[in-house]
C-alpha cells in the first residue's frame, strides 16, 4: 500500500507542477461548481424533452443521484479514511503549487468533484444516448477534465478522482437502473 500512495504523490507532484497562466484559469474556473449549471440545465431539459411525461421521476433521479455522490463521497470515504488533501499534506510542504489561495477541507480521499462529476455524466449519458449517441464518451471526458482540474489545483491525489470517479460512475448507473425499474412499473 505504501508503494501505492508514494506513486499517488509522485503523479500528483507531476501533474500538479505543470502551470501556465491560460491552465491556470481554465482549471480554477472548470473547477467551479457553478459553471456546470448551464450544462446540467440543457441536459435536464433533453432529459425531460425526451420522457415529458416523466419529468417528476427524472427529477427525483437527479436529486438522489446528487444526494447519494455527495454523501457517499463525504460519509463513507473521507470521514472514514482521513487521508489529508495534498495542499494540506505536511511532508509535501512548499512543493504543492494551490492557486488562489484555495485548498478545501481537510480530507480529499476521495474527491466529491469527480464523484459527482461522473455520476451525473453516466446518468445523463444514459438517458440520452439512444438519441445522442455521443453523449455518454463526451460527458465522460467532460467529467475527467473537470477531475483532473482537481489534481492540477492541488487539492486531490490522482487516486482520489480515479477511485471518485469509479464510485460516481457506479452510483450513476444504479441512479439509471433504478430509474427505468420506476419507468417500467417495477418499483410502483
Amino acid at each position: 500500500m505504501d508503494h501505492i500512495i508514494q506513486f499517488d504523490r509522485q503523479i500528483f507532484l507531476i501533474i500538479n507542477g505543470m502551470h501556465s497562466p491560460f491552465l491556470d484559469f481554465l482549471m480554477f474556473w472548470l473547477s467551479d461548481k457553478f459553471i456546470w449549471v448551464p450544462l446540467y440545465a440543457v441536459l435536464l431539459f433533453l432529459m425531460i424533452r425526451q420522457s415529458p411525461a416523466r419529468w417528476w421521476l427524472i427529477l427525483i433521479s437527479i436529486v438522489l443521484l446528487v444526494t447519494i455522490t455527495d454523501q457517499v463521497s463525504v460519509k463513507v470515504f473521507k470521514d472514514v479514511f482521513l487521508r489529508l488533501r495534498p495542499c494540506h499534506e505536511p511532508l509535501l510542504d512548499g512543493m504543492v503549487r494551490i492557486l488562489n489561495e484555495h485548498c478545501g477541507g481537510k480530507y480529499g480521499f476521495v474527491s466529491s468533484h469527480a464523484t459527482n462529476t461522473f455520476g451525473m455524466a453516466v446518468f445523463s449519458g444514459l438517458m440520452l444516448t439512444k438519441r445522442f449517441g455521443w453523449v455518454l464518451p463526451a460527458l465522460l471526458v467532460w467529467a475527467g477534465i473537470i477531475s483532473y482540474s482537481r489534481i492540477y489545483l492541488g487539492v486531490h491525489y490522482p487516486g482520489d478522482v480515479l477511485v471518485g470517479g469509479a464510485v460516481g460512475a457506479l452510483l450513476g448507473w444504479v441512479v439509471f437502473r433504478l430509474y427505468r425499474l420506476a419507468d417500467t412499473g417495477v418499483l410502483g
